[in-house]
């Protein structure tokens, strides 16, 4: 549910995700089942209490977000379901295009990403590890990521095959780490509208850590790699086209309806508190968002546009409220009719801090009404906004998650570091750069299949499965 924990959240585009810690002790002797059964437990356990945010957990055990090492490391299961894997605006199709990731930015020291794109026919699940250049080698990534697919081939595979099939029943100690061309070289080796905020709110909890991880972590002004860019591209299908004016205009709607889109983050210097403040559509109509045309030639310049909208740090500014941009690409040269078609592209930018990966359904649903319809239905007077969420949220009672988050914790080194195989090691004064690779591929028809039917016929959910793998491997590589 992306944090959104209750009914009156769901529809609202903002910044809800939560990073939580999970903490797992791994024996052993376990069997693959038990540790799945427990990681479904510890998630279940924990999504009851997943609304007390990380710094209050943090600072229940006397730590700061600069101090723990676990932050470093990252673990993330996103569902792409038919509704967002296409644009439909009055009858008109557009596909959500790829971005190339070879290149990527670097969050955390290691990441890992499951997708499940359940629109697809064939190549439904697929994993990205997502790790920093600054202490990993290209190669170091390839080979982890060679070494997690053999692990997850001889959990779920189920077609004849070299690669040895592994008894769920039995210990995980029996899953190997070495891939096939190495064996021979072993043996050498509650919510509503609040009518007393007008404008301006604290920032909430989830923008509060972002801004700080953004902050702390990164140095902009030396680096220049913007972190937080969510570009989305899309491509009309063919003989379709759309009107640039229809859809200037329903962005125009959205942008109004949604104040996140156009709402600022700034230090408070007089209280020292993170604000967020969104800008009156009336007083500020031309500078609300950005609506960009360009043109291009060669699949080379489009490429250079695609990576400009990606880590060009320029194109958005969280200080100023340009927190949203559209950017028509047309082929060739600008339509004189007013219309994109086929061979052009679309891309909607925008800045993590006013909205994560779920409020992208909200938003291609509101631009398909927007657009077909010239109208967004809302009452403006009762619609519950992003600012009330982040003010009730902090105003909520959290004892019982408190004390639930100190237990679990109770002893645990939060600061102690994972023994990844790291190429070189960060100084201690030395800024994250957000340089990154990134190694994906797809785990293909058959094995995406196998996998589905474990979890189906176990009755374990999709994230609870992929989860319980991440620490599999993150066991196995570090031996901790």
């Amino acid at each position: 549910n992306a944090n959104r924990y209750r009914s009156e959240l769901v529809n609202m585009i903002g910044m809800f995700v939560s990073t939580l810690p999970y903490r797992l002790e791994i024996g052993s002797d376990w069997s693959f089942d038990e540790l799945v059964q427990h990681v479904r437990e510890k998630c279940l356990s924990i999504l009851e209490h997943s609304h007390y945010p990380l710094q209050h957990i943090l600072g229940d055990s006397h730590l700061t977000q600069s101090s723990v090492s676990f932050l470093e490391m990252m673990f993330d299961f996103t569902t792409i379901s038919e509704d967002l894997s296409g644009l439909h605006m009055n009858g008109i199709k557009l596909e959500q295009a790829p971005l190339n990731q070879s290149y990527a930015i670097a969050k955390f020291d290691f990441s890992l990403t499951f997708v499940y794109n359940s629109s697809s026919d064939g190549n439904q699940l697929s994993f990205s590890f997502v790790c920093s250049r600054d202490l990993f080698e290209k190669s170091t990534i390839s080979q982890m990521a060679e070494r997690f697919e053999y692990m997850f081939e001889q959990l779920f595979q189920t077609q004849p095959s070299n690669i040895p099939a592994i008894n769920m029943s039995s210990s995980i100690t029996e899953l190997s780490l070495l891939l096939p061309e190495e064996t021979e070289e072993m043996e050498l080796v509650v919510f509503q509208r609040l009518d007393s905020i007008v404008n301006e709110a604290p920032a909430s909890f989830a923008q509060a850590l972002l801004w700080h991880n953004e902050s702390f972590h990164f140095t902009p002004h030396l680096f220049q790699v913007p972190v937080y860019n969510m570009p989305f591209v899309y491509s009309l299908h063919s003989h379709h086209t759309l009107s640039v004016q229809h859809l200037r205009y329903a962005l125009e709607l959205i942008v109004t309806k949604h104040e996140s889109l156009r709402t600022s983050l700034i230090v408070d210097t007089h209280n020292n508190r993170l604000m967020q403040q969104f800008t009156d559509f009336n007083q500020s109509q031309n500078t609300l968002f950005s609506f960009i045309e360009s043109t291009y030639e060669t699949q080379e310049q489009l490429n250079h546009i695609l990576h400009e909208e990606k880590y060009n740090p320029h194109l958005l500014n969280l200080a100023q409220g340009l927190v949203f941009r559209c950017h028509l690409v047309y082929y060739k040269q600008v339509s004189s009719n007013d219309h994109l078609s086929d061979k052009d592209v679309l891309i909607f930018n925008f800045h993590h801090a006013q909205f994560d990966f779920h409020s992208t359904e909200m938003f291609l649903h509101d631009l398909n009404q927007a657009y077909t319809t010239s109208h967004l239905l809302y009452d403006d007077n009762t619609l519950l906004r992003y600012l009330d969420y982040a003010v009730i949220e902090q105003q909520m009672s959290m004892t019982g998650a408190s004390m639930f988050w100190l237990d679990v914790l109770h002893d645990c080194k939060l600061d102690q570091p994972l023994s990844l195989p790291f190429d070189r090691y960060r100084l201690a004064n030395e800024h994250r750069t957000g340089r990154g690779t990134s190694i994906s591929f797809d785990f293909g028809q058959d094995l995406s299949h196998d996998f589905l039917l474990h979890a189906s016929s176990n009755d374990i959910s999709l994230e609870h499965l992929t989860f319980a793998i991440n620490f599999i491997f993150l066991f196995k590589i570090t031996n901790e």
